[in-house]
């Protein structure tokens, strides 16, 4: 029902929006009025990064009012009550990171919203900032991702002490519902191609079911170019000639690979906006993982990078249908990183956190 709903829902953005911006999904119909937006610090450097965010809004009197839980981590088993309904209510949901255990079958909290939430697209937009150098330029390179099966859906299960069995399961449903969201967002923000990465070669059954989607879906958007990709020789093409993609649709883990060496070559990271949509709920969030998330030093000194949460809270902006805070943030952060003066370490400088937030409300007007 929901790939059904999609198509008729995003065309209608078409005449909504600028085509040179990115939407996302599902904007819930604008009034001006003033939305609220559930809000999970998270872990490590969320709280900091989440605090910039909220700096921010307030500073612009952003139409946002934030339900805040703070108390919701990585290492808690199941997400809290209260933070679901609060979700499911608001429909949208900004986020820092949160930590998963690594190994002893502690589930991942993103999973559970990802997988409860159905939000099946991971959508990471990495594009060269001016002012920042990086090893290519022209980069302007969008990953999205299937979010919902795969690898990432962890199913796995020790089938005799010492052999662990991980199940990877690709249908039709979900490979067609992620190539149509890929094609809708190319055809609204006037982008070219569309490229498919895959591992076909080897499994021809699941990534050959992930193919098959694509070209179907493919055959009925002549306007867009289409062609495919196998995941290793896709590593090797972004490291050496990214400014050859632009929509790229893959499967779960290949698009987490895909999107964190894309961002890498187009800033780092800290500046890669994102967010997890499906038909009903949007979350927001730090559009490559955040490997950084947990070091207590950044926590510490207070050093960590706000530029990709607030770049991902003005795509939640757009997403609410409120496009000129959304503007005036985007314009501001990249005023900041253009004169180069205030940058957190992982750019090259040595600013705080708050400097940089400091500095991006002095440039909102």
């Amino acid at each position: 029902m929901a790939s059904r709903r999609a198509l008729p829902i995003l065309r209608h953005l078409s005449s909504r929006f600028n085509p040179t911006r990115s939407v996302t999904y599902m904007p819930r119909p604008g009034d001006g009025a003033p939305r609220t937006v559930t809000l999970i610090p998270g872990d490590g450097i969320g709280p900091l990064v989440t605090g910039a965010v909220e700096q921010v809004m307030d500073a612009m009197h952003a139409p946002v009012i934030f339900e805040k839980f703070d108390e919701c981590h990585g290492d808690m088993k199941v997400v809290p009550q209260e933070v679901m309904e609060s979700i499911k209510k608001n429909k949208v949901c900004l986020k820092g990171g949160l930590m998963t255990p690594m190994g002893g079958g502690v589930s991942s909290l993103n999973l559970q919203l990802r997988k409860d939430l159905d939000l099946y697209a991971s959508l990471v937009n990495c594009v060269n900032l001016p002012g920042l150098p990086t090893r290519h330029d022209n980069v302007d390179i969008v990953v999205i991702r299937e979010n919902t099966e795969g690898e990432y859906a962890g199913l796995e299960h020790e089938v005799v002490p010492g052999v662990v069995e991980s199940l990877k399961v690709i249908t039709k449903f979900c490979s067609e519902r992620i190539a149509k969201y890929a094609f809708e967002y190319a055809y609204l923000n006037n982008r070219k191609m569309v490229t498919a990465v895959h591992k076909a070669n080897i499994m021809k059954l699941a990534d050959g079911l992930f193919l098959e989607s694509c070209r179907e879906v493919a055959s009925k958007y002549p306007g867009i170019k289409y062609n495919e990709i196998i995941v290793d020789n896709c590593c090797m093409q972004l490291v050496s000639k990214p400014e050859q993609f632009d929509v790229m649709v893959t499967p779960n883990l290949y698009g987490n690979l895909v999107a964190n060496t894309a961002a890498g070559i187009a800033g780092g990271t800290g500046v890669m906006p994102g967010g997890n949509v499906g038909a009903d709920h949007a979350i927001f969030e730090q559009g490559a993982s955040a490997g950084n998330v947990g070091k207590n030093e950044l926590v510490e000194q207070k050093k960590a990078n706000p530029v990709a949460l607030l770049l991902s809270s003005a795509m939640m902006l757009r997403h609410l249908q409120f496009p000129s805070f959304a503007d005036r943030l985007e314009t501001a952060v990249e005023s900041v990183i253009l004169e180069g003066k205030y940058r957190t370490k992982d750019l090259g400088g040595s600013s705080t956190t708050q400097e940089v937030v400091d500095a991006v409300i002095a440039k909102l007007d």
